[in-house]
């Protein structure tokens, strides 16, 4: 394949599994095309999750978090985007609003592309070589979401 979609909706550690039964875990980190992880597929991507206390395939040196405990926990529903860096994000408007569906966050750091807040700031984005990964659902995610998926299938 020319590019790579990494989707994701569901448990980390049961996510994990499937992809260690298939072998995927070993070739995943070492693909050389395009990626884009989305949601759970950008938490796969990160060193370790709190969800279900489990190892991912370490693309990214970030653990994913649960977020602090409150009754607004999930994260559901529409949020801008700011600071975006790289061209995944080019002709995007500024900070564009996206659709998110999730209880776990990947910190900042270094590999952050894009960041929102909900309770706290966090990754909304993030890159690393030809790795690349949304926490949010652009397939969701209207006119950006449409521009976002273009850029990363013109990378």
């Amino acid at each position: 394949a020319d590019k790579v979609i990494l989707p994701g909706v569901g448990a980390a550690g049961f996510a994990m599994q499937a992809l260690k039964e298939k072998g995927l875990d070993e070739i995943i980190p070492g693909l050389m095309q395009p990626l884009l992880g989305v949601c759970l597929g950008l938490q796969l991507l990160c060193s370790y999750s709190e969800e279900d206390d489990c190892s991912c395939l370490g693309v990214f040196d970030v653990a994913v978090k649960k977020f602090p405990p409150q009754d607004i926990v999930p994260h559901t529903g529409w949020n801008n985007l700011y600071d975006l860096e790289g061209n995944l994000f080019s002709q995007v408007p500024t900070n564009p609003d996206v659709y998110f569906v999730h209880s776990y966050y990947a910190a900042l750091g270094k590999e952050t592309i894009a960041k929102s807040s909900y309770i706290l700031p966090f990754s909304a984005g993030l890159q690393k070589d030809n790795f690349y990964a949304t926490q949010f659902h652009p397939e969701k995610s209207g006119d950006t979401g449409v521009q976002i998926l273009k850029n990363f299938l013109a990378l």
